[in-house]
């Protein structure tokens, strides 16, 4: 896997909020990243936070209710400034604590959950915000390292076998189903790790976008750790 250096085509690296929100997408640049070292013990708070089931989703409540020690209470800060400006921007963050999540059975050979490498859409112009401040990050794909599942010969034929329609309302239920959305790896690609802390912006599909989307995953929980999550 690369690292966030490696990705110079790609990603654009900003030192502010400002700049991440106001930095505009362009040619190969579809990712923009306002790198950060952040102070604090997240462990702390992931620790301290019940799970009982896959994915918790945490409110300011949740936070304030912690008894925590000084680093704790940086990492809480933190959190608490992030959510704080993505609000005043317009966004909707949401913190999730992760144990895992669901994996798709629905079609065996073409799963369609966040484990795949995927793009996100949208009707209206809008990014897609991401933070990882504990456990596993995230990971993209620059464009031309992957190829768009759907046009697989062999997965094309088998999604066809499982359409059973006319040709013409072929491309209508690859959309529907969200099978479009997906990317598989080429045989030499190097996903780019999203890292701790970082607060990323990435390339959204919507009809006013001038630049591809945004390939990127979630990635392989290992050890029973908890991910602790900012995505809006």
């Amino acid at each position: 896997m690369k690292k966030l250096s490696h990705g110079e085509h790609q990603i654009h690296c900003v030192t502010s909020f400002q700049d991440l929100v106001s930095t505009s997408f362009q040619g190969e640049m579809n990712a923009i990243c306002w790198t950060r070292e952040l102070t604090g013990d997240f462990s702390e708070i992931v620790n301290k936070l019940a799970l009982n089931e896959n994915i918790a989703v945490l409110d300011e409540e949740d936070l304030f209710e912690l008894q925590l020690t000084e680093q704790g209470q940086l990492a809480r800060e933190i959190l608490l400034d992030d959510m704080k400006a993505l609000k005043a921007y317009g966004a909707s963050p949401i913190l999730n604590l992760i144990k895992c999540y669901d994996r798709d059975d629905t079609y065996p050979f073409f799963p369609t959950d966040v484990y795949s490498f995927h793009v996100d859409r949208s009707p209206v112009p809008t990014d897609t915000f991401l933070c990882t401040y504990y456990g596993e990050s995230s990971e993209i794909l620059p464009n031309s390292q992957a190829e768009q599942k759907v046009l697989v010969p062999e997965i094309r034929d088998e999604l066809k076998k499982l359409y059973g329609g006319t040709d013409d309302g072929f491309e209508s239920f690859l959309r529907e189903h969200f099978f479009d959305l997906h990317y598989r790896a080429k045989p030499e690609a190097q996903p780019i790790s999203l890292g701790l802390g970082h607060l990323w912006r990435l390339a959204v599909d919507h009809p006013e976008s001038k630049v591809l989307p945004c390939i990127h995953r979630a990635p392989q929980e290992k050890n029973g750790k908890n991910r602790l999550l900012m995505i809006c």
